[in-house]
């Protein structure tokens, strides 16, 4: 049964999280039968309906000891949850597998799982607890000599300290990652990817001709290797920039295409921004009913991903629309 759910989870992971480096592992056990999967589509259907028994899957695997296995479930679901907004799930299944991974003689798992719990835990707010996982992978990288890994550590670095509102630091660990990926030509993904979040970091600080250079650079280099998630950030970021430019019009352009690319990712997690952001293009625009209607799409995602701050701030939002519109 463990067997079934990583093997058909992995599968379902490589169409969603396709430019990941992929995991070597064994073959299923005899009389297993993976759940065939199609497309990225139905592999997001299927982490949906089966996301409980992924977990069951996991906390059987680690009571069994099961550490290779217990490390690669953590693994496989971090690109659902993230999609989904499942954000406490995936901190409790990446200190499982963190635990997992610290029993394998294998450094590479240890980076990958500092890393991975570090970018969990400061979703959450916990940034300081996820900073340590970061820099504990960002040693564990150094010291393998992985320029590859040392790369992702500072992009997850360059988000943490950007939720901290430290985005000077941030945009310095993203130009960081940007070099190192440079220096491996096999990764235009992961430069374009480093671009983005230089471009958001240098629109954090106000320098939005920069911003826009460096996310247009992502953006035709995401294109090219057809890759929507990345596709999608460039168009939010530039839709940012557009806005602090006073060009509404083409902000609200930028975000509806954004927001396309991440309904059909199935990424309701960033459905939920986007719509944020829409909903304050609208406004700008004297668009009070366009704006009321996706905020309070934006609500009702925010409120289901348990995210009350966000909720918190679009109620207030949308009270203050109401006010203006004298609606009781």
């Amino acid at each position: 049964m463990v067997d079934f759910y990583l093997h058909t989870a992995y599968a379902g992971d490589r169409y969603l999280n396709r430019h990941a480096t992929p995991l070597d592992l064994d073959p299923p056990l005899a009389g297993c039968q993976p759940q065939p999967l199609t497309d990225a589509a139905a592999s997001m259907a299927w982490f949906v309906a089966e996301h409980p028994c992924l977990l069951g899957a996991q906390r059987a695997a680690a009571v069994r000891g099961w550490h290779q296995v217990v490390w690669q479930l953590a693994g496989v679901l971090q690109q659902f949850h993230y999609r989904r907004g499942h954000r406490h799930d995936a901190v409790t299944v990446l200190r499982t597998g963190l635990a997992a991974a610290d029993h394998l003689a294998d450094p590479t798992s240890s980076i990958h799982a500092h890393r991975l719990l570090g970018a969990a835990l400061a979703r959450i707010g916990r940034e300081s607890e996820g900073m340590e996982h970061l820099q504990q992978a960002l040693s564990l990288a150094e010291h393998a000599h992985s320029r590859h890994h040392q790369a992702h550590t500072h992009q997850a670095l360059a988000s943490a300290w950007g939720r901290r509102g430290e985005h000077g630091r941030a945009l310095e660990h993203a130009t960081h990652a940007l070099h190192l990926y440079e220096q491996d030509p096999t990764s235009p993904v992961w430069k374009a990817s480093a671009l983005n979040l230089m471009g958001w970091y240098a629109a954090q600080i106000g320098d939005y001709k920069r911003a826009r250079a460096h996310c247009q650079a992502a953006l035709d280099l995401h294109r090219d290797h057809l890759n929507h998630d990345g596709e999608a950030t460039a168009l939010y970021n530039l839709g940012y920039v557009d806005h602090h430019n006073g060009d509404h019009d083409q902000a609200l352009a930028h975000y509806r295409q954004a927001l396309v690319l991440r309904r059909n990712t199935g990424n309701t997690y960033q459905v939920a921004n986007t719509l944020d952001r829409v909903g304050h293009e609208h406004v700008a625009c004297g668009q009070t009913e366009q704006a009321r209607a996706v905020w309070r799409e934006a609500l009702e995602l925010f409120q289901a991903q348990g995210r009350d701050n966000a909720a918190v701030r679009v109620q207030r939002q949308l009270d203050d629309l109401d006010q203006r519109s004298g609606i009781a």
